[in-house]
């Protein structure tokens, strides 16, 4: 399970955006129109330093046991230090599987991504692959992520929503 949280961690490692979310991302997990099998916010408010853009992953939708590709866009408000570090939560449903802590630029030094600490004021974007888990349960997940800067101050807030529920299929034609 630390793999699929590293993947969420990575979206909020890489930088964010001084964004205006698009109006249709508000009405996000509740029964997720049109069948979508992941979905995001930027749930940051203006004292949050960074915030995100854009989130695409590849393969869309994501598939248990494969590669995906996820690459985030946003802005930072102001440079991000070491010492950053952001709280993780991951839910199917109502029960918490996964609640931990990590410190965003060991994460980002561990994952070998493109950006690392100090993150400079500014645009990025960043892509990172990660292998998702054979074991990945057929359950709808919501992952809460909530950034600090080293002084407690509100650097990114992001929820996200992977639906790995296998659907029945009809046997009618219509």
């Amino acid at each position: 399970m630390a793999r699929f949280g590293l993947l969420f961690l990575a979206a909020a490692v890489v930088g964010g955006a001084v964004a205006s979310p698009v109006q249709e991302q508000e009405v996000l997990f509740p029964g997720v129109p049109g069948g979508k099998k992941w979905d995001w916010k930027d749930c940051g408010t203006d004292s949050h330093l960074v915030h995100i853009n854009s989130i695409e992953i590849s393969p869309d939708p994501p598939q248990r046991g494969q590669d995906l590709t996820i690459t985030v866009d946003g802005v930072a408000k102001e440079q991000v230090e070491d010492g950053a570090y952001a709280d993780v939560t991951v839910k199917a449903g109502i029960i918490r599987l996964l609640h931990k802590e990590f410190d965003v630029c060991e994460e980002a030094r561990n994952a070998n991504t493109t950006i690392q600490c100090p993150v400079e004021k500014g645009h990025h974007k960043v892509t990172q692959t990660v292998t998702l888990p054979n074991e990945i349960p057929p359950a709808q997940f919501t992952v809460n992520i909530r950034g600090f800067t080293e002084e407690d101050e509100d650097l990114v807030c992001m929820d996200l929503m992977m639906d790995f529920r296998i659907l029945p299929r009809s046997f009618l034609p219509w």
